[in-house]
């Protein structure tokens, strides 16, 4: 069984940044791919972020390409989301999640791939 706890969510306003943490615990981190969902109010949980288990392929969702960075440091167990220049519509829980994913090459982004989840943390972004 893996825990995962996710960290540095908050209040900022629209051009700031956040640095979401995500700790996993559990199992041997680093056999598993990284990823960031999140679900704004109304609206169904989507694609953020995802890391391979070296940290060697990421991939982003286009509405937050160019702003939004995936990192992992597998000494520590832990997945971060350095979240720059946000937007209004950034607002939401943002949730981490992970599985056991053995290729370097690419990445699950589908929230069906993914077999562990954080209980989220809320980030609003305002005006």
């Amino acid at each position: 069984q893996v825990q995962l706890v996710e960290s540095g969510g908050g209040l900022v306003q629209a051009g700031g940044s956040l640095r979401l943490s995500c700790a996993a615990s559990g199992r041997t981190f680093s056999s598993y791919a990284m990823g960031w969902f999140r679900q704004a109010p109304g609206k169904e949980r989507e694609f953020v972020a995802a890391i391979s288990w070296s940290g060697g392929s990421t991939y982003y969702a286009d509405s937050v390409k160019g702003r939004f960075t995936i990192s992992r440091d597998n000494a520590k167990n832990t997945v971060y989301l350095q979240m720059n220049s946000l937007k209004p519509e950034d607002t939401a829980v943002y949730y981490c999640a992970t599985t056991l994913y053995f290729s370097d090459y690419d990445v699950p982004i589908g929230a069906d791939e993914y077999k562990y989840w954080g209980q989220g943390t809320r980030v609003t972004v305002s005006s």
